[in-house]
């Protein structure tokens, strides 16, 4: 069969813009994090509360994402928040001052919870359609997605000042980024319908207590994203007023975190065939918060942009390995694992910035590579279950 007929890779296409349109979307506004500072005359307590204000939207809205995919199905939901997600750009770049500005990111907030759970659910029916492993791949693509956005940042930060210029640009990238998702994304096929059967109808679902391992794999998630999303929304500052780089140095920060993550997601698949996804989890995490504070000691551009590498390289893999665990304990801990892991994502970077007001942003940046340490206490309590027989590309066993 043709690879351009192939229903897998149009399917793993189509989703992987959806990642990649999620990656480059946040990216976009976290490197530009320091020209919205100076145009709205924040502090870096309000640049946090603006951060917070993403969390809170996030974390209100997952209530709602579950019925919403009830009723709108995966596909359509992903569609709808990653178009959304454009357009709350150009609502950024327009923001007249500072509580117009929390409104926006409040939206974005509840639209990347949108889109952050919907897509997850298309790559995990990928997977169980073909019976072929991809998720870790579909995690690169998101970390390309902001590599992608930070070296857009950095040249449109060099041609010129205006946020406004830069962020047209972006829609226009995620303008051809949904259109490549309309074409391949997968129906919410509803199962063959039966007769029904005589009687009283069958109780309404109810929601029950998240089991133990999926406790952990919820705490696992947020505090990978925690470091994760710091590394996004506060290098660049970082590297500004701490290292004293210069300002078109300083959304490299985020472009050498997000490459070093697409290298090791692009190998993670293989990683975890032969070590297994506990290790993986365990020694990853434990490298990227060794590394970060290392650097955050040492002081200076070199060290900061090695240190931002390690993060990139061993937190990579914690999204894909948990993501995939929670799928294997049902839908339930999938969603809410998603869920967690938005959370973390978007509330966790503003926690940073509370750090950073009351006391600077060095121990905010160290309140990171703690979380990154927490990530490998979590993964000690989950019990993994990677068939060792599972490579990338290959066939999951049943």
């Amino acid at each position: 069969m043709s690879r351009l007929h192939d229903p897998f890779l149009r399917g793993q296409v189509a989703i992987a813009a959806l990642f990649l349109s999620l990656g480059f979307q946040y990216a976009t506004w976290a490197a530009r994090i320091p020209a919205v500072k100076a145009d709205l005359d924040l502090s870096a307590a309000e640049v946090g509360v603006l951060l917070m204000a993403a969390g809170v939207g996030a974390a209100v809205s997952f209530p709602a994402v579950a019925w919403l995919m009830r009723r709108m199905g995966s596909r359509r939901l992903a569609l709808l928040s990653q178009l959304g997600l454009a357009l709350l750009l150009l609502a950024l770049a327009a923001a007249p001052n500072y509580p117009v500005a929390l409104l926006v990111m409040c939206v974005d907030g509840v639209l990347v919870g949108c889109l952050n759970v919907a897509m997850n659910a298309q790559g995990a029916a990928l997977e169980a359609r073909h019976a072929r492993n991809t998720m870790a791949r579909l995690h690169a693509v998101f970390s390309a997605g902001s590599l992608l956005a930070a070296l857009l940042a950095s040249g449109m930060t060099a041609a010129t000042g205006s946020v406004a210029a830069h962020f047209g640009v972006a829609v226009v990238l995620l303008a051809a980024l949904g259109a490549t998702a309309r074409t391949g994304l997968l129906d919410d096929d509803a199962p063959a319908a039966a007769p029904a059967p005589a009687g009283p109808k069958p109780a309404r679902r109810r929601w029950t207590v998240p089991s133990r391992p999926t406790l952990w794999m919820c705490c696992a998630m947020v505090f990978g994203t925690v470091a994760e999303g710091a590394m996004n929304d506060w290098s660049a500052l970082y590297l500004k007023d701490v290292a004293e780089a210069a300002a078109e140095l300083a959304p490299l920060g985020i472009a050498v975190v997000s490459g070093m993550m697409v290298v090791a997601r692009l190998f993670a698949d293989g990683w975890r065939s032969r070590w297994g996804d506990g290790r993986v989890v365990l020694l990853g995490s434990a490298v990227a918060g060794t590394g970060l504070a290392v650097a955050l000691v040492s002081g200076g551009v070199a060290p900061a942009l090695a240190g931002f590498a390690c993060m990139g390289l061993g937190i990579a893999a914690v999204t894909p390995c948990v993501y995939a665990a929670a799928a294997r304990q049902g839908s339930d801990a999938l969603t809410l694992v998603a869920a967690m892991g938005t959370t973390g994502l978007l509330a966790g970077p503003p926690l940073i910035g509370f750090i950073a007001g009351a006391s600077n942003l060095a121990w905010g940046m160290g309140a990171v590579a703690a979380s990154a340490g927490a990530v490998a206490l979590c993964s000690t309590r989950i019990r993994w279950t990677t068939p060792a027989a599972v490579t990338q590309g290959e066939a999951t066993p049943a």
